[in-house]
């Protein structure tokens, strides 16, 4: 029944074409998945069997095909891909050195300095030496 020029519907035929619109926008995007498989990413946590269970000691079949992908999931990025997939993989990506380590190059190797700041905290006043040096009496 159309409403009159003026009048408007009651308040439960709108909220029910309003709540049908939405329901036919959903239903269009609405997917229907048959088939499941466990997420690699996140860790399954196995609990452990009861031992006077009988349908839970009987063996089963170990199926490869999801044994291989559990493998593939916990295999770090660098092993499982050639080149990086993304921006932030690519920091750290190459971890070899350009060029070859050498302590006695002083461009790329700065060694600890043991000074009197770094082992007391400050410097010793002029003329005694700091408080690790001085000879204890026996």
């Amino acid at each position: 029944m159309a409403a009159r020029r003026g009048e408007r519907d009651p308040p439960d035929a709108r909220q029910n074409r309003l709540q049908a619109e939405r329901a036919r926008k959903e239903r269009r995007w609405q997917l229907l998945f048959t088939q499941y498989t466990v997420n690699p990413i996140h860790p399954v946590h196995m609990v452990s069997r009861k031992p006077m269970s009988w349908h839970e000691n009987i063996q089963e079949p170990i199926d490869d095909e999801f044994l291989k992908l559990l493998h593939r999931a916990a295999v770090v990025p660098r092993e499982k891909y050639s080149e990086p997939q993304t921006e932030s993989q690519e920091i750290g990506w190459h971890t070899k050195p350009l060029v070859p380590f050498d302590r006695n190059d002083t461009r790329f190797y700065f060694p600890r300095q043991t000074t009197e700041i770094t082992i007391n905290g400050y410097p010793a006043p002029r003329g005694q030496k700091p408080k690790d040096q001085e000879e204890s009496p026996r």
